[in-house]
């Protein structure tokens, strides 16, 4: 396992921070008031935000967005 694979993400307040498998933070996420944490892999995770995914890599950088339908 890479030191940058997602072990958790956890919400805190206003951000998701992003920690390895040893515990150690790798990253975070600010958070909108009405923002939610979807999901995470060991590679992704995932913020709703309105009608949208945003899906964020192990660094805190957004890759992709996808419509969050109905």
């Amino acid at each position: 396992m890479s030191d940058q694979e997602i072990g958790t993400a956890v919400t805190r307040g206003s951000y998701v921070y992003l920690y390895n498998n040893k515990g150690n933070q790798i990253a975070s996420i600010g958070l909108g008031s009405q923002d939610t944490l979807q999901g995470y892999t060991s590679g992704t995770v995932s913020i709703k935000r309105g009608c949208y995914i945003y899906i964020y890599n192990s660094k805190g950088q957004q890759i992709s967005t996808v419509s969050a339908g109905r």
